[in-house]
């Protein structure tokens, strides 16, 4: 079969990572137990869980002119990435994200830096990459008139889209209708149709539920596609694998309830390990992962 080709178009930070025994209280200074520096950035994340899944990925974004820029995309080239659509910017410092992990959870501070100077006219030069494509991911950590533009060019050329909506916040009703898919959690769902009627869009909406799994509708029928047990070592990633593995399952032509099903799996392994790209699995671990579980449950 042939590789399905995936165009990820958002944000390459690089993540400043912190584990703690606990997190400290207002004012209180703590000392910490690990510290490290990883890739990061949603938009690479999922572009790193689709690559190591067997896609071919093409990836849409910008990082500044520094060490952290020179960095990221020596990793993606190594990931077997195509950085042909990364924008390097002069002006800005890479992306950031500041991360805390204790307690099995982590608190996040992003500084965008240049993911914020991508522009639509980016997305106009990058056209021809975006149409080859069989889907497009996008989340929004990079300026929403760039989303727009993005999705407008994928429905253009009938190429698939799914959104992550995350972090939240508001998409205009002609965005909800050309997407094919929406991966918000509970709270994104909430922010993303304040005010505007869910229904019409529920067939397009994924929900991710954290340990509870994921809850989507075919033909307006609810269902949850139960996640899986694992221990839990950092939850940094885990989202962002779970799209890049969804984006590669569809893209492949699996039905919606087992494209979840595989990406619950992808997403259960990623949480195994520390770090966000770190900790993202192979197709092979994946699918030997879901053989397991299946023997398991024979």
């Amino acid at each position: 079969m042939n590789k399905p080709i995936i165009t990820v178009i958002g944000s390459i930070n690089m993540d400043l990572v912190t584990v703690a025994a606990r997190f400290p209280n207002q004012g209180e200074t703590i000392l910490g137990k690990q510290f490290l520096t990883t890739p990061g950035g949603k938009g690479a994340n999922q572009a790193v869980a689709a690559a190591r899944l067997g896609a071919n990925v093409r990836m849409i974004g910008a990082v500044g002119e520094d060490t952290f820029g020179k960095e990221l995309l020596r990793s993606l080239r190594n990931e077997g990435i195509s950085i042909q659509g990364v924008k390097p910017v002069t002006h800005e410092h890479t992306g950031i994200a500041s991360i805390t992990i204790s307690e099995q959870d982590n608190r996040i501070i992003v500084v965008p830096g240049a993911n914020h100077a991508l522009t639509p006219e980016d997305l106009d030069k990058c056209e021809s990459i975006i149409a080859q494509s069989d889907v497009c991911l996008l989340q929004l950590e990079i300026p929403i008139p760039v989303v727009e533009r993005a999705v407008s060019l994928a429905h253009r050329h009938g190429v698939r889209v799914i959104v992550n909506p995350a972090p939240a916040q508001p998409l205009s009703p002609s965005v909800l209708e050309q997407v094919d898919f929406l991966t918000p959690n509970e709270h994104e769902r909430a922010l993303l149709f304040a005010g505007i009627e869910e229904g019409k869009f529920v067939n397009k909406l994924i929900v991710t539920e954290g340990a509870k799994g994921v809850r989507i509708w075919q033909d307006g029928q609810e269902q949850l596609i139960p996640s899986f047990r694992v221990p839990v070592v950092d939850t940094t990633g885990a989202g962002d694998t779970f799209n890049g593995a969804l984006a590669v399952a569809l893209a492949e032509g699996k039905p919606l309830d087992e494209a979840c099903r595989f990406a619950n799996a992808a997403a259960a392994l990623s949480v195994t390990k520390l770090g966000a790209q770190a900790g993202m699995p192979t197709r092979e671990d994946v699918e030997s992962f879901l053989a397991k579980q299946k023997g398991n449950q024979g």
